[in-house]
């Protein structure tokens, strides 16, 4: 039978447990130990209370109800004091560690477009860009590929004007090649290489001539592992007196050589292009096996990287320059090739699928 010490006893135990509660769940537990309905220690008492002898009864039932007050308001008073230590709701609580933010970060292609720019603006280049859709003479005349010349087949072209079937090519039942319109109904397109803003550029400056074309260039190519209707190209072109093979050499392996590795090695075949001549192919060692041979490289050890060439003079003299007095070099690549290379892409069209398993490898 509870009696007033064993009250007194109780009221020590809660007061400690109180005061060790220093969060709302073990707030909670000191509550459900005391007040629960079920076993807590004053539903314990109430009921020992009612069993008591009538003399007994009303002394012990006081002194029940006074320890229960004060439970409940100790434990009021023991939250409030939680609270008020708490941050204001919508503050800031320095204490507590940071939040990582996700943040977006350069495409790929982006990122090996500045780094391109960067390079050749430090070697004194201009960065253009020109018209996306361009006319014939510009995209392919002056650039020493009339209407007839083969090597307009090695780019199947979007043209924007109205495109005639070529005299006397084609049976029934077969592809009709196409040529742009007469002359009289001028024909458009989508340009097929940058090299065409090296024209216009040569047509409003004089020499010398240091510029780097950049940008989207656009051909029929059905897409593929690396082909894609779209793509990004630069393309350089130096013009000046006395400027030679070994000037495009030096500078073509500078700029491998940054863009990849210091000590890649580098090698020049002859190729053939329309506006360069003589005209020589670039490849660099093997990015994937270092040049031991591997399927990617067909186990020759060299990858192609560009395409390079004196400037023909038949280029020069259609923008007005003296091909006797000055010689120039022209290069160009696309930009998708370079980064394939520079980070081991096996499919081009993961560029442009926004896949972003694919994009957040690349942090820069």
């Amino acid at each position: 039978m509870p009696d007033a010490e064993e009250i007194e006893r109780l009221r020590v135990e809660f007061q400690a447990a109180l005061a060790a509660a220093a969060t709302d769940q073990a707030l909670r537990v000191v509550r459900d130990r005391f007040l629960g309905r079920k076993g807590g220690v004053i539903a314990s008492l109430m009921k020992a209370v009612a069993s008591a002898s009538p003399a007994d009864r009303p002394l012990l039932g006081m002194l029940a109800n006074q320890f229960k007050n004060e439970i409940e308001g100790a434990l009021d008073a023991r939250r409030a004091s939680l609270e008020s230590g708490r941050p204001v709701a919508g503050g800031l609580d320095v204490t507590l560690p940071g939040r990582q933010v996700p943040l977006g970060h350069l495409h790929p292609l982006t990122h090996v477009r500045h780094q391109v720019e960067a390079i050749f603006s430090r070697m004194g280049y201009e960065i253009l860009e020109g018209p996306e859709i361009e006319d014939d003479y510009h995209n392919f005349e002056a650039l020493n590929m009339p209407p007839e010349h083969p090597a307009r087949d090695m780019q199947d072209t979007f043209f924007l004007g109205q495109p005639v079937p070529q005299r006397g090519l084609g049976t029934p039942g077969t592809r009709v090649s196409t040529r742009p319109a007469p002359p009289d109904r001028p024909a458009t397109l989508l340009r097929t290489h940058t090299s065409a803003m090296q024209i216009r550029y040569m047509e409003a400056h004089e020499p010398p001539v240091r510029i780097v074309a950049i940008g989207k260039v656009f051909r029929r190519d059905n897409p593929d592992l690396t082909h894609t209707p779209m793509f990004h190209q630069f393309e350089g072109l130096l013009v000046d007196e006395r400027v030679t093979f070994a000037d495009l050499k030096g500078t073509l392996t500078a700029f491998v050589r940054e863009i990849f590795a210091p000590d890649i090695k580098v090698m020049f075949r002859p190729s053939f292009f329309p506006y360069t001549e003589p005209s020589a192919e670039m490849f660099i060692g093997c990015v994937f096996c270092g040049g031991t041979g591997c399927p990617v490289c067909k186990r020759t050890g060299w990858l192609e990287i560009l395409g390079s060439g004196m400037v023909h003079p038949s280029v020069l003299e259609a923008v007005g320059y003296d091909a006797e007095r000055y010689t120039g070099f022209a290069f160009g690549t696309g930009i998708e090739r370079v980064a394939m290379l520079k980070y081991g892409v096996d499919d081009i069209r993961l560029f442009y699928e926004n896949d972003l398993r694919f994009l957040e490898q690349f942090s820069f």
